[in-house]
């Protein structure tokens, strides 16, 4: 899933080749990803861009009429053309969810790959009216992000740190890669209660927060739509890896499994050398 730094890259990547032109066509390949009907699509059509935002892991693009907002959850992407194809949109099984014509002949899909179609597409007068963007918390690179707000936050809830890092109505934007690598780097169990946490521990954690960020950002920038899936996993130490090498200690980079989803951390760095156990096998080892 696309997070924060990959999110930010692709809302800047979307503004400087859409804002100031007009919007020449909106097709609907899988009407299920459409969350919302008035305004419908075909009001964007004719519309002059003024800005692509990001709020969280959502996208914004505004027109000077209604915004269209989305969500690429966990398979989503944005495929961007210099010139579109000429092929008719048409319902299908195809990856295709919904393609956007600008007025030069230029524009993007979005895409939604696997079964489990998660993607999430509004249309809407401002983006505030999309519930999930409304009820998201403090952005952890903006400036009343500060290690004093993030104490209060972590005090608010006794509750695992990694819990805490991916709740979107706390902090908006870190997921489960990033929050695997913010806490390799803080030298920190994904288990920890953050009521166990010191406040030396939470400002440290907090200056790791923001420095993984925007070394992905970073290294991010600038980069085309199709080059960022591949730059966030090249730059992962420990998410992904599993059965890799730590890159800080050598020792193997270890799993926690879930349901639908699993988290890596490396034991020598993060747990005082005590693997976790896997959560689908035994209790957790604290």
């Amino acid at each position: 899933m696309p997070e924060l730094p990959e999110v930010e890259s692709l809302a800047r990547f979307l503004a400087e080749r859409a804002v100031g032109h007009a919007i020449a066509s909106v097709a609907v390949a899988n009407i299920s990803v459409l969350k919302t009907y008035a305004p419908a699509p075909s009001d964007l059509v004719g519309r002059s861009v003024v800005a692509v935002t990001r709020h969280g892991k959502w996208l914004d693009l505004a027109t000077d009429g209604p915004h269209l907002v989305w969500h690429l959850s966990r398979a989503g992407w944005v495929r961007w053309y210099d010139a579109v194809p000429s092929t008719v949109v048409r319902p299908g099984r195809s990856p295709l969810a919904l393609r956007v014509v600008l007025d030069d002949g230029a524009g993007f899909d979005l895409t939604e790959q696997g079964t489990r179609r998660r993607l999430a597409v509004h249309v809407v007068d401002d983006a505030g009216q999309v519930p999930l963007v409304a009820s998201l918390g403090v952005e952890p690179l903006a400036p009343d992000f500060t290690p004093e707000r993030f104490a209060e936050l972590a005090r608010a809830k006794n509750q695992q740190v990694k819990g805490l890092l991916r709740d979107q109505r706390t902090i908006a934007g870190i997921g489960n890669a990033y929050s695997d690598e913010i806490l390799h780097v803080a030298r920190m169990s994904p288990f920890a209660l953050t009521g166990s946490l010191s406040d030396e521990d939470l400002t440290r954690l907090h200056g790791v927060v923001q420095e993984v960020l925007r070394e992905a950002l970073a290294a991010s920038a600038g980069r085309p739509a199709a080059e960022l899936k591949d730059s966030k996993r090249r730059g992962m130490r420990v998410h992904g890896r599993t059965g890799e090498a730590c890159p800080v200690c050598g020792d193997v980079v270890r799993e926690v499994s879930f349901a639908d989803s699993a988290l890596q951390y490396c034991a020598t760095c993060q747990t005082g050398g005590k693997p976790l156990a896997d959560r689908r096998l035994s209790k957790l080892l604290k």
